[in-house]
């Protein structure tokens, strides 16, 4: 069916535009948005066996991303309203709960015996690992829209105002801060920040890929992923919005409007690169192959070693899918319905589909051992054995 509706800017720009300025005031705008694709029938190849599932309160707010935290043996999600919960992560059985009572838009993170929470607000709140109490809370400059990390004496978090800061794990007091400026345009969201031995790697909404040290917040290196160009502010969106994976000293990023690149983690030079636009991101298994979730939800498998097409999945259209997840022999992707679609990493063809709820998933499943979680807005948790 044909849908026409009447949208502010924030929504007319479909990807989920966050201004700095207020935009939205000036004008609003007719705009067409063609259908998603419906599924197709295929013969599974097996039927997913689900582990356990569980309620963890979810978001009405179509845009969040409360992705689950995996810490040790357990794995812990927020709600909007900032109620944490953690449960064995095999067996799904409850360990603790503390209700912050605070508005939250991005997941859990964690680190160096935390559970670390960001808010709409800009706090951070730390909680202990062992039992969730509250063990102190830092105000920052603005929201909170990434999960904070931890390691090495120091929680790193991302706020919308184009900040990564460090902090000290024993009491949240500032150590560094490092800036960058913020697009007049880009989309609702932050990459979370990657912290791989003494480094920091954060993704910024200009296509500015930077590393930092964890120690003092100084420049490493930062190297471009994309590069502005076009016509309108929308043709000019070059966010790095997903998160980095980082494998045996090289970085696999993309970025809205940009590239796919794979660069040297030690001096940020690229190995390869090649054109292609998405903000749900990627995994990648050095070995085989790169697997990204493009902007108009066709799935591509990449060579690893070269970037070259293996194949594309392109039945998905619109359906606004997650990043992938290699799980064993497939990956797998949610989409807007609450579909997790299982597609073979030999030649992208479906092999298995469960729907786990009517409600959209949005954050990319995160794998632990034998089971891989996947998280729907409406909160709910789902762990699947892997075959």
């Amino acid at each position: 069916m044909v849908n026409w509706f009447r949208i502010s800017i924030a929504a007319a720009l479909i990807v989920g535009l966050s201004a700095c300025g207020t935009i939205h005031e000036f004008f609003d705008t007719e705009v067409y948005e063609a259908p998603p694709a419906e599924l197709v029938d295929f013969t599974p190849e097996f039927n997913p066996v689900v582990a356990w599932s569980t309620d963890t309160g979810g978001s009405d707010d179509q845009y969040s991303d409360l992705a689950p935290w995996l810490q040790g043996e357990m794995i812990v999600a927020v709600d909007d309203e900032g109620e944490v919960n953690s449960y064995e992560a095999q067996t799904g059985r409850k360990l603790w709960n503390n209700d912050l009572d605070v508005p939250v838009a991005s997941g859990v993170g964690g680190g160096d015996g935390l559970i670390l929470v960001g808010t709409q607000e800009g706090e951070v709140y730390a909680l202990d690992e062992n039992n969730g109490a509250l063990l102190w809370q830092q105000q920052l400059s603005s929201e909170v829209l990434a999960p904070p990390k931890a390691a090495m004496g120091v929680v790193v978090t991302r706020t919308s105002d184009g900040r990564v800061n460090g902090l000290s794990v024993e009491d949240g007091k500032g150590i560094w801060s490092y800036k960058r400026a913020v697009p007049l345009l880009s989309l609702r969201g932050a990459s979370a920040p990657i912290i791989i031995g003494d480094m920091v790697i954060a993704g910024f909404a200009s296509g500015k890929l930077v590393a930092l040290s964890i120690i003092d917040g100084k420049v490493i290196w930062e190297k471009s992923v994309a590069i502005p160009g076009g016509r309108t502010e929308i043709d000019r969106l070059v966010d790095i919005d997903s998160e980095p994976v980082i494998i045996d000293g090289r970085i696999y990023v993309v970025a809205y409007h940009g590239e796919i690149a794979v660069m040297d983690l030690n001096s940020g030079e690229k190995i390869w690169s090649r054109e292609m636009s998405s903000r749900s991101g990627l995994d990648a298994d050095p070995l085989d192959a790169v697997y990204v979730s493009d902007d108009q939800s066709y799935v591509w498998a990449l060579q690893a070693s070269t970037g070259d097409s293996l194949w594309r999945q392109t039945s998905l259209l619109r359906r606004k899918i997650t990043a992938p997840v290699i799980v064993g022999e497939n990956v797998i992707v949610g989409d807007f319905e609450g579909y997790v679609h299982w597609i073979s990493r030999e030649d992208g063809h479906f092999v298995a589909r469960e729907d786990i709820t009517g409600d959209p998933i949005r954050s990319k499943p995160v794998v632990q051992g034998n089971l891989v979680f996947v998280s729907a807005t409406d909160g709910t948790l789902t762990a699947f054995k892997i075959q």
